[in-house]
């Protein structure tokens, strides 16, 4: 179930977010619950079913966070398809740029363990090897790039809320 629609709620939990980071929480979240129910799941139900239980995990988010939601039409998340066509692989090569970009503007040492972590996706004992660093140091700086990472991105949307009004 993860490898058939990870895309799909990876996708509408972005959309409805405009944080990437919040987004793979909360498609992680989204499916440690199918998890917890998967014996309650009607069988050719589980797109919907998950669709579903992320926007409401992303209406809880928002609602709890304080952000604002991005509209997204109800009927529309059972629309949603996984990235697959050209428009697709530029908005994910667009959004990998701004990713690295995002990474590059933290101060060290934060910048090349975020690079590492979420750009090239490497384990943190990977990081911690490669850095010749304790895992739970990487494991550390991993928790506060992160952290940096959310605030650049809500002050781009803030900036781009006032831009474009």
């Amino acid at each position: 179930m993860i490898d058939k629609y990870q895309d799909l709620i990876l996708t509408i939990c972005y959309r409805m977010t405009g944080d990437y980071f919040a987004a793979q929480d909360l498609t992680q979240e989204t499916f440690l619950t199918a998890y917890r129910f998967i014996d309650k799941l009607e069988e050719g139900h589980e797109k919907g079913w998950l669709a579903k239980t992320a926007s409401n995990k992303c209406i809880d988010y928002l609602r709890k966070a304080g952000h604002a939601a991005v509209a997204v039409e109800p009927e529309s998340l059972y629309e949603i398809e996984a990235p697959k066509g050209t428009e697709d692989v530029i908005l994910e090569k667009d959004l990998r740029a701004g990713l690295k970009e995002s990474c590059e503007k933290l101060k060290k040492p934060y910048n090349e363990v975020a690079y590492r972590y979420f750009y090239l996706e490497q384990t943190p004992e990977e990081i911690a090897s490669f850095m010749n660093e304790r895992l739970a140091t990487v494991k550390t700086r991993i928790y506060r790039a992160r952290d940096k990472l959310r605030k650049i991105y809500r002050s781009e949307q803030v900036e781009r809320r006032q831009r474009d009004g």
